[in-house]
């Protein structure tokens, strides 16, 4: 998966010894799912402390600083982040951490909130003050409304004001709350360490980190409790009343092969994709090469289904983080020349498949291809385990705008091919998609595919729209 920028991942952990620590080796097995910033708030009980700050979760703890030393308590949640709401900016690293009258709360999220500009813009006339460009502070500012905080169930009340995406963690200074959106559009599920301690995580692969056993998932709708109690829950919609909405690309590309996501491994959905690829889309080849990690499930299965025989075309540095990072076009292009190195014994002379979980904008897609030319690839056939993205998300992805999908802009499969300079090109179908996965079909959210969003977006969204609160303190100002 190429031109894509990434989403969140959360943790959290309450009644050991060790949460922060926990959080911290969590963290990294959540790496993958944003490398922007990170953030880890823990709580004695009576007080929260937070530290967060821009970068890995390796550099923002780096060692020597005594960091997780001072936030050393037993409950803890943390949050690596990739930005969907808001710029690349300090002010935005979470968790959020923020005082109302209730006393002190931290929040972490992982998805979108597509009314969030619209709420800002009510609480801005109002006379709140807003200290990030993040959607996440939008919801703090919701649960410190008088007429909010003398509900019966406050939390509840706020969560059904929020409509978009969100999985939610939220600590206060005796418990924690985990939450997730009515659709269920981003992944949350509950372990237990074998200490008998609680965690939820945005996957399973950060509760193998910490030896943790998988229970269950957070329920769409859901509030599960973390406390002196135990484990407790509640529902803020009616279960039952709303279909879910997986996000189905979680198993294209988001979440580690490891993990379970939506009741299915994500390494096997990415080989019964890649195996009804190969039904789709046979060809005459003599290799089939995966680019590295997320198509290499895929490639897997193509092979197997095809009988052609895998290898490793490319070689991934694992120095080098996933290059939607990068800001510029020109970034991202030599950051996947540095990330991936072509094995040349490989490719030279061969008709060559390369199997990819996705493409979106096409161009450091294009640049591989020129890359497996120049190491003597006879042919290059492109296979994509996923079919062509035309829409973007607003739900928790980072996609560009509709002029900058490669599948938007070229209509035809001869189009795309010749952009991408390939021999022949393949996409798995929609239905070949939703038959790899285990679930229903209408259980999941095909959006970036299909066009049709389950919840109606009426305006199109990006991940600066918040900025122009801010763009328009220069706007009023005679210079």
């Amino acid at each position: 998966m190429t031109d894509k920028k990434e989403e969140c991942g959360l943790f959290g952990i309450y009644g050991d010894p060790q949460a922060v620590h926990k959080a911290y080796f969590a963290l990294h097995s959540l790496q993958h799912r944003g490398q922007e910033s990170a953030g880890i708030a823990s709580s004695d009980g009576e007080y929260i402390h937070c530290y967060a700050g821009m970068g890995q979760v390796s550099r923002v703890f780096r060692s020597g600083r005594g960091i997780l030393e001072r936030l050393d308590n037993s409950i803890a949640i943390g949050h690596v982040r990739y930005s969907t709401s808001g710029s690349t900016n300090p002010t935005n690293s979470q968790p959020f951490l923020s005082e109302f009258s209730r006393g002190q709360v931290a929040v972490a999220h992982n998805g979108n909130l597509i009314n969030a500009s619209l709420l800002r813009d009510e609480y801005e006339a109002y006379g709140h003050i807003f200290k990030s460009t993040s959607d996440t502070e939008i919801i703090v500012h919701l649960m410190a409304k008088p007429t909010h905080v003398s509900k019966p169930d406050p939390l509840g009340h706020v969560l059904n004001h929020l409509q978009g995406a969100f999985s939610l963690l939220f600590m206060f200074p005796d418990r924690i709350e985990a939450a997730r959106d009515p659709y269920g559009i981003r992944p949350l599920c509950i372990g237990r360490t074998p200490e008998g301690a609680y965690c939820v995580a945005s996957e399973t692969c950060a509760l193998d980190a910490i030896e943790a056993d998988y229970i269950r998932d957070v329920e769409p709708g859901e509030i599960v409790t973390f406390d002196h109690r135990g484990m407790t829950s509640r529902y803020f919609v009616t279960p039952g009343t709303v279909t879910p909405a997986h996000c189905i690309f979680e198993h294209v590309y988001f979440a580690k092969q490891s993990s379970v996501i939506f009741s299915d491994n994500v390494h096997e959905v990415r080989k019964r994709c890649g195996a009804q690829l190969a039904r789709e889309h046979p060809i005459e080849a003599d290799v089939v090469i995966p680019v590295p990690d997320s198509g290499t499930s895929a490639a897997i299965g193509y092979s197997t289904q095809s009988g052609l025989p895998f290898d490793m075309g490319f070689v991934r540095s694992h120095y080098i983080g996933r290059t939607f990072i990068a800001p510029s076009q020109m970034m991202r292009d030599l950051g996947v020349k540095l990330k991936l190195t072509v094995v040349k014994n490989a490719v030279r002379g061969k008709r060559v498949v390369v199997v990819d979980d996705s493409v979106v904008r096409g161009t450091t897609t294009r640049g591989k291809i020129r890359s497996l030319r120049m190491a003597g690839a006879k042919e290059v056939h492109m296979r994509v385990a996923c079919p062509p993205v035309k829409h973007p998300c607003f739900y928790g992805v980072d996609f560009p705008t509709y002029g900058e999908l490669l599948a938007n802009q070229k209509t035809t499969m001869e189009q795309i091919r010749d952009f991408l300079e390939v021999d022949s090109i393949g996409y798995l179908s929609l239905d070949g998609l939703l038959k790899s996965a285990s679930l229903p079909p209408d259980h999941y959210c095909t959006a970036c595919w299909s066009g049709q969003y389950r919840i109606p977006v009426s305006t199109v969204v990006t991940k600066f729209d918040m900025e122009r609160h801010q763009m328009q303190l220069f706007d009023d100002v005679e210079l």
